[in-house]
């Protein structure tokens, strides 16, 4: 089945290497702890806001230029009817210009980069083409204000003619301590550019720097995704690379861990983790330590062993952070206690996951995304599962709370279809203002490709679908020509 931007990317590196902004109201905020997995707030109010991208949308009759929809929360939570901001390279304040294939919004970051205590969004459009150069890539930084998200700055690729696809993958953190969010961006190459935190408003970065980890170079190689967090308990946000290991040319994944230092990013205090193409990074057992939690979604092989048949359908790795970086590993797959259905090839089990505290007990719990998951005899409907995390086990459990949802779900919005791939993308995330995570899933291929996200509020102990709702294409400026794929990726 297809997934969203971020498989896909990766099913392709595998293959080939084997309306203006508007005003929001709002009051000032306070710089978020970069240290700590915090939600986007780009006006300021408390409320978490999404980036929801629509990557493959048309604009202006041009297929495949691309938007990404700011959901503001509230709280009543997020609905088409909330504030929100339909954005594309024709939008006023937003560098650029709607082009074809550029794909603006497939790759998105959030961060405070300017460091005024308002979260600023950056776009990527990976297949622009600049000043000649195909796929070149641009990379814009939107920045945040007490009335949402103003004017935008482009970030120029310093090395154009060394990678392409500037800016295919992003993450924001405090990578040196110093108190303000910086920016790693990936291309087709190893070398992972990082922006220093402190970006003026003509898009200058606070100072640049560059990092080599042992990840395959080239053509669709390079960084699969980045993801940041503190996995240490220093305080300096660390990055995992997924990638496909350079030692191992046969092209099979790996990720590789890089800590976070004084003086930035270090490659040689890094290590080699678990296979996987879809990162987050949050403290599951509340140990103070950011765990590491992957998912291997197709047929994975782990130094030159093949990952047994019985988990063919994905699985999950949880690897837990110390004061030494990674340690012990867990493996999650639908045969792992109570967790429903069973491992079927192509069931692409933890293709997304994202990481949130849903009951407010100061540990993350874990949504995992089965988008090819057939159910009574649909093919591809999708589903998604929910864990817990737990200080007394240590782990998170597979055995008590484990919620499951799919669009047949009572009182989920729509219904399972062929090819839906429900649990495409989820974000956890406080959009309701209650403390506790909400559950944001992502249908990209509902109603033909035009895609949907589905809102399941948090009870306060658990999701619910009390409450549920469900935001489409049409009903948020998206033009449903061709196939958007609204909510295919989520910025985080």
């Amino acid at each position: 089945m297809p997934h969203h931007v971020r498989t896909a990317l990766a099913a392709a590196a595998a293959a080939a290497l084997t309306g203006g902004l508007l005003a929001v109201a709002a009051t000032t905020a306070t710089a978020a702890d970069p240290t700590t997995k915090a939600h986007a707030d780009f006006n300021g109010d408390g409320y978490g806001d999404l980036a929801e991208s629509a990557g493959s949308s048309t604009v202006g009759g041009k297929a495949g230029a691309g938007q990404i929809v700011v959901l503001y929360g509230t709280a009543s939570g997020i609905s088409a009817t909330t504030p929100r901001q339909t954005l594309s390279q024709n939008s006023t304040g937003v560098p650029g210009t709607a082009e074809a294939g550029d794909g603006f919004g497939w790759s998105s970051a959030y961060g405070d980069f300017n460091d005024d205590g308002y979260d600023d969004l950056v776009v990527g459009a990976y297949k622009e083409d600049v000043s000649g150069d195909t796929d070149g890539g641009t990379v814009a930084v939107l920045w945040g204000s007490a009335s949402g998200l103003k004017t935008g700055a482009t970030l120029n690729d310093p090395a154009p003619s060394s990678h392409d696809k500037w800016g295919r993958t992003l993450a924001a953190g405090d990578y040196d301590g110093d108190g303000k969010d910086d920016l790693a961006v990936g291309a087709t190459t190893n070398t992972i550019h990082v922006l220093k935190g402190g970006i003026s408003t003509s898009g200058t970065a606070g100072g640049r720097y560059t990092i080599k980890p042992p990840i395959q170079s080239g053509g669709s190689a390079g960084p699969l995704n980045l993801t940041a967090g503190d996995v240490n308990g220093d305080k300096k946000t660390d990055l995992v690379v997924d990638g496909f290991d350079s030692v191992d040319t046969t092209g099979w994944n790996t990720n590789y861990f890089v800590p976070g230092t004084s003086s930035g990013l270090s490659v040689a205090a890094g290590q080699r983790m678990k296979p996987g193409v879809i990162t987050d990074i949050g403290d599951v057992n509340g140990d103070g330590y950011g765990d590491v939690v992957t998912g291997v979604e197709w047929n994975a092989v782990e130094d030159g062993q093949e990952i047994p048949s019985a988990h063919k359908g994905g699985q999950v790795f949880v690897t837990y952070g110390s004061v030494d970086g990674p340690i012990a590993v867990d493996e999650i797959h639908q045969e792992s206690g109570n967790i429903p259905g069973s491992s079927e090839t192509d069931d692409a089990f933890g293709a997304e996951l994202s990481l949130g505290d849903i009951d407010g007990d100061g540990v993350f719990d874990l949504a995992i995304g089965t988008p090819g998951e057939d159910l009574d005899g649909t093919t591809n409907a999708g589903a998604v599962t929910v864990l817990y995390g737990s200080k007394e086990g240590g782990q998170l459990s597979t055995t008590d709370r484990v919620q499951y949802f799919t669009q047949n779900t009572p009182y989920v919005p729509n219904q399972n279809d062929k090819g839906d791939g429900f649990g495409g993308e989820l974000k956890l995330d406080d959009v309701n203002g209650d403390g506790k995570a909400d559950l944001v899933v992502s249908t990209p291929w509902e109603n033909d490709g035009n895609g949907a996200v589905t809102y399941l509020p948090s009870s306060g102990t658990k999701i619910t679908t009390t409450g549920a709702k469900a935001l489409y294409p049409g009903g948020i400026g998206v033009d449903t020509a061709g196939y958007p794929q609204f909510g295919a990726n989520a910025a985080n």
